[in-house]
């Protein structure tokens, strides 16, 4: 299991993972990641009307790596400490039981 795997999992198991989600959708829309990304899906999709219609699975492969190069620093730096404050609490809890 990975580093990754692992605070996924318990990110899930102590409740924490709504938080962090929330903190996340919270931040990328008032930065306005979200009206950036919403402008790049319906340009890609008026470049590509002409030709055929998009499936959403051809959208969302064109757009995914772009909108996470989108993704301001200052987000992923707070949700990274957030998700290392989360788990010192609870290495410093394990720690004392």
């Amino acid at each position: 299991m990975t580093v990754s795997d692992t605070v996924d999992q318990y990110t899930i198991m102590s409740g924490d993972r709504s938080k962090i989600k929330d903190l996340l959708c919270n931040r990328l829309t008032e930065c306005g990641w979200r009206d950036e990304v919403r402008l790049l899906c319906r340009n890609i999709l008026l470049d590509k009307t002409g030709n055929n219609s998009v499936t959403v699975e051809q959208l969302i492969a064109e757009v995914t790596p772009k909108a996470r190069t989108l993704v301001p620093d200052a987000v992923k730096k707070e949700l990274l400490m957030k998700i290392r404050t989360i788990l010192a609490e609870n290495e410093a809890e394990n720690n004392s039981n």
